[in-house]
């Protein structure tokens, strides 16, 4: 589409917020820069931090210059900055509301939790695995007679909680734990598998072996207290 050079994404490669707008871009087959921030924590770019001052985070969307931080907010941006081609929020202004009502539940109920598997062992891990389980009953259910959260096709909430198939897979891996299966969750089960074969999904999520070193990593410095959140 020629606007490369006025689209650029700041993100890190093994973050789940800056999938969500790479997905968007792609979506809509938008040309974009990508400038990947550091992997290192609290070392961020002078750019960035020129983009973002506010909160200093990623990912950040700049379109003709003009920045734009928080991935949820740069999602609808780019389906509304970009009205052709694919539909990201439905038309329907009740299911476009709904959207985001799963949308925020899924920010806010999904990340703590999920944090806490990924850092738990023994009793605490598998009070937060039946915790998560829970949660995504409640999910599932804006699931109920569809192969994905936008109907046939992908949809908004896909991308918004696109990461979880692959993000929970790898945390499985590493904890031991079981949170989704066909006999738990069906619906949800078959939605990772869904989701994670569109080409374009497929196609950006990091490499496995390196994501799965990097979350091993991470996860043995938040245990030891070498990294809190911010």
């Amino acid at each position: 589409m020629g606007e490369k050079r006025e689209v650029k994404l700041f993100g890190m490669w093994a973050s789940p917020f800056s999938l969500r707008v790479e997905w968007a871009l792609k979506l809509k087959g938008i040309d974009y820069e990508y400038i990947n921030e550091k992997d290192i924590p609290y070392k961020k770019s002078q750019e960035l931090l020129h983009f973002n001052p506010i909160t200093k985070k990623i990912p950040v969307l700049v379109h003709h210059g003009k920045p734009l931080p928080e991935s949820t907010v740069i999602v609808e941006y780019i389906d509304e900055a970009w009205p052709n081609g694919f539909r990201i929020l439905p038309l329907d202004p009740f299911e476009r509301a709904q959207a985001r009502f799963w949308a925020r539940f899924a920010d806010e109920k999904f990340l703590p939790i999920i944090f806490n598997v990924y850092t738990k062992t023994g009793e605490e891990l598998k009070k937060a695995a039946k915790e998560l389980q829970e949660a995504l009953k409640n999910l599932e259910k804006a699931l109920d007679g569809k192969k994905f959260f936008g109907g046939e096709t992908l949809g908004y909430l896909d991308i918004i909680v696109g990461w979880i198939p692959y993000w929970l897979r790898v945390i499985e891996e590493l904890t031991g734990a079981i949170i989704i299966d066909d006999e738990t969750l069906p619906l949800m089960n078959a939605w990772f598998d869904n989701f994670l074969a569109v080409e374009i999904i497929k196609n950006t999520l990091p490499p496995k072996d390196e994501f799965y070193e990097f979350s091993r990593g991470r996860r043995e410095e938040f245990m030891s207290g070498q990294l809190t959140l911010d």
